[in-house]
């Protein structure tokens, strides 16, 4: 998809496209869509969820090569930035029990983005929540939303606030709209390695319950048919009542007529074609009742090679259509009974971000040299091999920024911030804050981690760095602050459009 650069109001993200004359400036900032309907929202949460958060479980951490572990050096610019006067704006306090790791109190607010690069491996960074208007906005790395080559930005982007080994315990938010600096977009310019996410309302899957057809047919969340196993009595009851029930054996057995005595009916599945050429009533090849609607996820949208038909409504859920046709079998003692039960998944709306973990302030145009805490989910090796981490637990820095900014011509950087601290990758994305109270587990965000350094070149990871927050985060912060999203389910469960 081509990258969009797009107006915002006050009352909502417009999606129109911002002309920029050959003489205008470049734009300090730049923006894509993720899954702006609700419907992607729930797709990309399901992918994540589905198989008891078997995708979760997968992700690793998002890999720094080791030779890109390098040294950085003193900036030759000024040693503070003249970025114009310093700003802020002020966390929603919020300050629920919450774990405790060496006597410091870990924020609700931090947690993991996930997503998919274009490779489908499954990977993850570290975030957190941040105030914003609407209640709505991740602060991460930049390069764990935009993604270099063909692909702007990841797929299946997710925020699990609160991530703790393997759990989601304040639900999953899917990425909406994602903003980043222009350079970075444009150029992989690490001096604007920073995104701000805004991410629909967060929702959990709250089991599932056995409906009828009709019910079944109206709801707009998740839904599948499954096979329910019957007494023989209440599969002749339900053939008398033209109901939809099958048997099944073991074993092979002669077709028959509908008309033999004790004859039973299974079912077989058939392409579109095949269903449509059959004729109606009781018999061999006849047609077994209505055609099954099956709601799956893209990503099962897109594998599926079978003899249903592929299809979306106009919600934009993702669609399997299965078709079945008689066939008539001698009754034996190695059958089993079946029914279609038909069944709806309910999703649980949690409300906004900020609602449910509150979220951290954000300053610019700060002092260097200042006190900050630095959080993380550092699971990459160092250089060497050792892992020091495993990406399970959150973890945590303390320290003052340099005094001095620095570069590395690798990656374009002129004016990162650094602190000594030996977390590895993984921890990308996770915030820097100022001014961090243990009490409140609240502070300013005053940067995210970057890059992992070796200075002492004994291939180990002791310094990390960050943009220096500066009037264009600002700038940045600020378009991503009118970005409304929306709630992904429904009161009862259902899936919004």
């Amino acid at each position: 998809m081509k990258r969009l650069l797009i107006p915002l109001t006050a009352t909502a993200l417009s999606v129109a496209a911002l002309t920029v004359p050959a003489s205008a400036a470049a734009p300090a900032w730049a923006s894509d869509p993720l899954a702006a309907s609700p419907a992607d929202g729930y797709s990309n949460v399901y992918f994540w969820l589905s198989a008891n958060g078997a995708a979760l479980r997968k992700a690793t951490q998002y890999h720094w090569d080791s030779k890109a572990v390098q040294k950085v050096k003193i900036a030759k610019a000024s040693d503070q930035p003249d970025d114009g006067k310093p700003g802020s704006t002020a966390p929603a306090t919020k300050a629920p029990a919450g774990t405790k790791v060496k006597n410091v109190n870990l924020p609700r607010t931090i947690g993991k983005v996930f997503f998919v690069d274009n490779k489908g491996e499954h990977h993850w960074c570290s975030a957190t929540s941040i105030q914003s208007r609407h209640r709505n906005l991740v602060a991460t790395a930049g390069h764990c939303v935009f993604e270099n080559g063909k692909d702007d930005v990841y797929e299946k982007w997710v925020f699990v606030p609160g991530y703790y080994q393997g759990k989601a315990p304040w639900g999953i938010y899917a990425g909406a709209y994602a903003f980043t600096a222009y350079d970075l977009d444009t150029y992989d310019d690490y001096d604007g390695d920073f995104a701000f996410v805004a991410v629909h309302n967060g929702f959990q899957f709250a089991g599932s319950k056995e409906v009828s057809k009709a019910d079944y047919d109206k709801w707009t969340g998740d839904k599948w048919v499954k096979a329910r196993e019957i007494t023989r009595e209440e599969f002749v009851k339900c053939r008398l009542n033209l109901g939809t029930c099958w048997s099944q054996g073991r074993t092979d057995s002669e077709l028959v007529g509908p008309d033999f005595p004790g004859a039973v009916v299974e079912r077989v599945e058939v392409k579109d074609t095949a269903y449509k050429a059959a004729k109606l009533g009781k018999g061999q090849g006849y047609k077994f009742g209505e055609p099954t609607v099956e709601h799956v996820t893209r990503s099962q949208w897109d594998a599926y090679k079978g003899l249903g038909t592929k299809s979306k409504d106009k919600a934009g859920n993702y669609l399997i259509t299965h078709y079945y046709t008689q066939k008539w079998v001698k009754p034996g003692t190695d059958r089993k009974y079946f029914t279609a039960a038909y069944t709806i998944g309910i999703g649980k709306d949690l409300g906004p971000l900020g609602e449910a973990v509150g979220g951290q302030g954000i300053a610019w145009n700060q002092p260097l040299g200042q006190k900050v805490t630095v959080f993380g989910y550092p699971g990459e090796p160092h250089p060497d091999g050792h892992k020091a981490f495993t990406g399970v637990t959150p973890k945590w820095c303390y320290g003052k920024t340099g005094t001095k900014t620095y570069q590395a011509n690798t990656f374009r950087v002129e004016t990162h911030q650094v602190l000594k601290c030996s977390m590895t990758g993984g921890a990308d994305g996770g915030p820097w804050l100022l001014r961090y109270s243990n009490g409140k587990r609240t502070g300013y965000l005053n940067g995210v981690t970057s890059m992992f350094h070796d200075q002492d070149g004994n291939d180990r990871v002791d310094l990390i760095s960050s943009p220096y927050f500066d009037g264009e985060v600002a700038d940045v912060y600020n378009k991503a602050n009118y970005a409304e999203t929306k709630p992904v389910v429904g009161p009862n469960g259902e899936l919004l459009k």
